[in-house]
Order: C-alpha cells, then sequence, then structure tokens
C-alpha cells in the first residue's frame, strides 16, 4: 500500500502564514490545524457532548446505510477527501457494496497512513491507495486501473462549510473533474442552520478542547516556520455570524505582543484577532441550489430527527 506523497512543501506554510497575517482581518489557514497533535485533538472533540455533528453524522450513515448503498450502485471507487481518521469510511465501505477501492487523501501524512492501515487491514480485499495531499488545490491520484470504475467523493463532517461560497463553488468543480469523464457521485456531509447557542457551544466546549485545537495551530508555527508566538497569550473564541451564516474562530490576543516569523515583524494589540475558521451552515435546498451552480444535481437526502445535520448525495450533470 504506497504512500502517494503530495505533501505540501514548507515554504507554502510560509508563505500562506505571511499572507494571512499581513490581511485586514488577519487570518491563518484552517487546512493547517491538522498535523499529527492537531489531528488527535480534533478526534477528542468528535467525542464531546457539545460536538454533536460527529455523533449525528454517523447516526445518519448508519440508521440510513442501505438506502445510501442502493442509491450509490455497486462497485464504484470511493475517494475520501480530507479523509482523517476515516472514522466514517468504515460503515460506508461495510455497506455499498462490492466497492472497487478506497483513495484516503489527507494533508496530516502521519494520520493518514494509520488510518489506510487501520481500513486495508479491516477490509484485506479492498485496493487502498493513500494520497497525502492538499486537495485545496487540483491533485493528481495514482493509476491503478481507477478508470475503469464509477467513482464517489465522500466529503463527511460538513467540511464544506469552512469556505467562503466562491471557493466552495471551485472545490465543488474540481470534485466533478475528479470523477472524470464517466461521472461519478458525491457523498456530502452539511451542518444545517440552528440555535445559535448549540452551534457556539459546539466550538468553544466546556473541556477546552477546541481551545487547544486552535491554540495548536501556533505551536505548529512555531516549530515548522521557527517563529515565537506564546500560544498562552492567545484567547480561543468562537462565535456565529447570523449574516453570514457561519462560526467564526479566533485566537485573540490577551496582551500587546510581538512575534517574529522568518524575519518578519508582527504586532498584536490586545483583544485584536487571528480568524482561523469559518464554518457556514446551511439548508437543504440552498446547498443544493449552490452545488447546481458548480455542476451536481441533488439526488438524495438524509437528515436526523432533530434536522441537526444532512448527508446529502449528488450526481453529476
Amino acid at each position: 500500500m504506497p504512500l502517494h506523497d503530495l505533501h505540501p512543501e514548507p515554504d507554502d506554510l510560509l508563505s500562506e502564514v505571511i499572507a494571512g497575517l499581513r490581511s485586514k482581518p488577519e487570518t491563518l489557514p484552517c487546512k493547517y490545524f491538522y498535523d499529527a497533535e492537531g489531528s488527535r485533538l480534533f478526534d477528542r472533540i468528535c467525542e464531546l457532548e457539545e460536538y454533536y455533528p460527529t455523533r449525528t453524522e454517523i447516526g445518519i450513515l448508519s440508521q440510513r446505510a442501505s438506502e445510501i448503498s442502493d442509491a450509490v450502485g455497486a462497485q464504484v471507487l470511493v475517494i475520501e477527501l480530507g479523509s482523517g481518521s476515516s472514522t466514517k469510511t468504515h460503515g460506508l465501505l461495510h455497506a455499498l457494496a462490492d466497492p472497487a477501492g478506497y483513495v484516503p487523501v489527507d494533508i496530516s501524512r502521519d494520520h493518514l497512513s494509520e488510518a489506510a492501515e487501520r481500513i486495508a487491514s479491516e477490509f484485506p480485499e479492498l485496493p487502498v491507495w493513500p494520497v497525502c495531499a492538499d486537495f485545496n488545490v487540483e491533485i493528481e491520484l495514482p493509476e491503478h486501473g481507477m478508470d475503469e470504475h464509477k467513482r464517489l467523493i465522500f466529503f463527511p463532517g460538513s467540511t464544506i462549510g469552512n469556505f467562503d461560497r466562491a471557493s466552495r463553488l471551485t472545490l465543488l468543480r474540481r470534485m466533478v473533474d475528479l470523477c472524470g469523464t464517466r461521472g461519478g457521485q458525491l457523498l456530502i456531509g452539511v451542518d444545517l442552520v440552528k440555535d445559535i447557542d448549540q452551534l457556539e457551544n459546539a466550538y468553544d466546549d466546556a473541556e477546552g478542547v477546541t481551545a487547544a485545537f486552535n491554540r495548536n495551530l501556533l505551536h505548529r508555527i512555531n516549530r515548522e516556520l521557527s517563529s515565537n508566538f506564546d500560544p498562552g497569550r492567545f484567547s480561543h473564541r468562537a462565535r456565529f455570524d447570523e449574516d453570514a451564516s457561519r462560526i467564526e474562530m479566533h485566537l485573540v490576543s490577551d496582551i500587546d505582543q510581538i512575534v517574529n516569523i522568518d524575519g518578519r515583524t508582527f504586532h498584536f494589540e490586545p483583544s485584536e484577532s487571528i480568524c482561523t475558521e469559518h464554518s457556514h451552515k446551511f439548508t437543504v435546498d440552498g446547498f443544493g441550489a449552490e452545488a447546481a451552480e458548480a455542476g451536481w444535481s441533488l439526488e438524495k437526502s438524509w437528515t436526523d430527527p432533530d434536522d441537526l445535520f444532512a448527508t446529502l448525495l449528488l450526481r453529476t450533470t
């Protein structure tokens, strides 16, 4: 099971961090959350009482497994973008009829390798081809006779909500391209609009795990770029912006401080914030209409009894 390694170089991290901190408002790219420690912390977040998306989505995938399998069809090649621990993939692969192979794509090399090994062990007859890459840019999948099978892109976790509208459309169009000339399907999770307190608590848990996850981004920048952020002097903040229909995560400077990154100096005043993530919330019809602009047709949708989360199946048009 060779790893197809397209992992970004450190220069990519440096250029994106510098560009983000020079922008107004300041930002840091959320895709860099997921080093080994960040991936471990996110796995803990998924187990928190406040964080409903993971257990709700797993419930939908489990309870509607036979319906999803019937709608998808047999012998599809499953391509999972941002596969992480591949936690939700086990149930999907068990439910699908004779899947042709599994291609997990993730930016965290160690996390990807461990998850791919677990899948390969659980499904010894299933070809598994891990790809270490940033799915935010065009990627080349390994050549293993994959063009012979229809492709199913699996994109759970409402990761699509981390992108603004223009970036979502770009990514959705890139997914159409990944399906190739034979066409394909997209099984995607979207977080639905709901009570604001429930949303904000999901991103600011009582144990402080999400806060540690957010600050870990600064630890990673220190380690890989030899910068001198003091993560303990930045507070975690999560709030819901009703106009934009999104949760915004920030790191807020507690004091007046100066940070050096690769010979560049950045000054942060007290209460000055760095936005690290947006997480947009959707309606089923609204997302379906948006996806149609990118070349997808909404085929099926499944939600939980409380309408917290939706799993959607779309087909290339």
